[in-house]
Order: structure tokens, then C-alpha cells, then sequence
């Protein structure tokens, strides 16, 4: 699934490994605004490779020595766990679970990861064959991340499928539980800003929903806003701090009271049209959840 998938079919197929797959599966995914599906079935019919879409009737388990999970979003049968290889989105033990990358963003972490692993019963617990990392800085958005992180997929791809094909044998080792913690899943509920977080938070939540996401909201006058650009901005002492009030304007932009901080709204859109929210008309508005 999605730009990952993508690249880690290419990877394999630039390293001349397409002999070693026996079936790509495909899946689509309905929260991102390009999900790939397309560009991976493209590929497989250009270079002859056997495909499969999630819905349809599989030949996958019974067919191969292992199988990767690349960006996946279900459960696979139990009878895959002995060879199924999981690519994970950090650096595990930490971040198991959901929209990992999402996370890792939000809370602002220093570098990330991608861990290839033998699935288990319990989500993202399986003994770890192999990890890459990257450093990061901030402002970064997600697709800038997912970018960063992409050659690690196919770095990994390349190394395991490589090993598969020359019949090594995988050595993996397990976790160390005492690290681990966990991220949970995500909806459309879990994309609206908390005014009460710091402003440098917000900020990198704002960069983490972006495309291919649906976006950082909030609420103005009723009406359901996008957030595109923000910037942390230095506090300022207020008596009466109220989050998510306007205190200042900036060339005609809102700067908007955080729980510690401040934040400049550069660039937002109405969720039902598309159209900037900008020029404001009036000062005293409160943004919402």
C-alpha cells in the first residue's frame, strides 16, 4: 500500500529481486488523498509481475516462502505469522501500534526509524530481523517525513528479499518490553487541533495531519476550517489566557492563544469549499475543537 509499497516494489525490481515474487496485493486506502493503488498495479502489469487486489481471492498464502507487510492496514490470516515479515514505522519496541510516523512528529522526536519484523499474535511484538534510521529537524511535514523514511523501506526490502532469495536464513531478536510504548489509531475525531496543547506542539501536529492526510481542523463561527500553515510564535503574559482566542493580528493574519505560547494562522481553508478563510472580518473570534 501507498508511496511506500510503491518504492519497495520498485527497490526490489531495481535490484533485479522480481523473480523472487511470487504476488503483489494491493490495497486502497479511503483516508488519504492519494493512496497509490493505481501507480503499483501500473507497475506490476509493465513488468509482469502477478497481482491481486485486497478484495479479490488470493493465491498468496500458499504460494510463497514469506510475505512482506508494507504499509498495511489489516489483519492477515494467522497462518501467515510463521513468514510474514512486518515493516514498522519506528524504531520498536517504541510507537508499536497505529499511525506511528503521525506520532513520532507530533511529539516531536529527533530522528525515526522503520523496523522490519516477524509478526506475532500481538500487534507489532515479533522478534526484529532489521531497523534504519534518519535524524530529522524541525518544521517538517509529514510528506517531507515520509519521504525521509521512504529509502529505508527499500533499503530493508532489498536486504531481507536479497538474504530470502540466496536461501539464508533470517535471524531476528526480540524486543525488549521494558522500552516499549504504543500509539493508538486514528480518526476523523483525532484530527482536531487542541488549543490548550503548546503552540510548538500544534505547530507540528498541523505539519504531521497534512497531505497526504486530511488535514489539522478546528472551528471558526460555526464553520469547520483546515489548517495548511501555522508558526509557533514567543509567549506573551495574559491574565485572563483563554486558548484559541485571537490577541493579535499580523499582517491581517490571526495570531491565536495557545495552552503555552502563541500561534500565527498563515494559511486556512473552509472544510466545504475550499475557499481561504482569509481576509478575517473582526477580531474578537475564537477558534474551537
Amino acid at each position: 500500500m501507498t508511496q511506500k509499497g510503491l518504492h519497495v516494489l520498485q527497490a526490489l525490481i531495481g535490484a533485479g529481486l522480481s523473480p523472487a515474487i511470487v504476488q503483489v496485493v494491493i490495497g486502497r486506502d479511503s483516508k488519504v488523498q492519494k493512496d497509490y493503488a493505481e501507480e503499483i498495479k501500473t507497475l506490476c502489469e509493465r513488468e509482469g509481475l502477478s497481482y491481486a487486489f485486497r478484495q479479490m481471492k488470493s493465491a498468496l498464502t500458499s504460494s510463497c516462502s514469506y510475505a512482506l507487510a508494507v504499509s498495511w492496514r489489516w489483519i492477515l490470516p494467522l497462518d501467515l505469522h510463521n513468514k510474514l515479515i512486518v515493516f514498522h514505522d519506528s524504531l520498536l519496541p517504541r510507537y508499536r501500534g497505529f499511525a506511528p510516523l503521525v506520532s513520532q512528529l507530533i511529539e516531536g522526536e529527533s530522528e525515526l526509524g522503520v523496523t522490519a519484523l516477524f509478526a506475532s499474535e500481538e500487534y507489532d511484538r515479533g522478534d526484529i530481523i532489521a531497523s534504519e534510521r534518519v535524524k530529522i529537524n524541525y518544521p517538517i511535514a509529514i510528506q517531507e517525513a515520509i519521504e525521509t523514511i521512504i529509502p529505508l523501506y527499500g533499503k530493508l526490502a532489498v536486504q531481507i528479499v536479497g538474504a530470502i532469495a540466496s536461501n539464508e536464513s533470517l535471524q531476528a531478536k526480540p524486543q525488549d518490553e521494558t522500552l516499549a510504548t504504543y500509539s493508538l489509531w486514528r480518526d476523523e475525531q483525532d484530527y482536531y487541533v487542541d488549543w490548550t496543547w503548546p503552540a510548538d506542539k500544534i505547530e507540528r501536529f498541523v505539519d504531521a495531519t497534512g497531505f497526504p492526510y486530511l488535514g489539522a481542523r478546528t472551528t471558526l463561527d460555526g464553520k469547520e476550517i483546515i489548517l495548511e500553515k501555522v508558526k509557533a510564535l514567543p509567549d506573551v503574559s495574559i491574565h485572563n489566557r483563554t486558548a484559541g482566542k485571537i490577541v493579535f493580528m499580523q499582517n491581517h493574519k490571526p495570531v491565536i492563544v495557545c495552552g503555552k505560547g502563541l500561534l500565527l494562522l498563515k494559511k486556512a481553508r473552509y472544510a466545504t469549499d475550499g475557499k481561504t478563510i482569509f481576509p478575517l472580518k473582526g477580531f474578537r473570534k475564537r477558534f474551537g475543537a
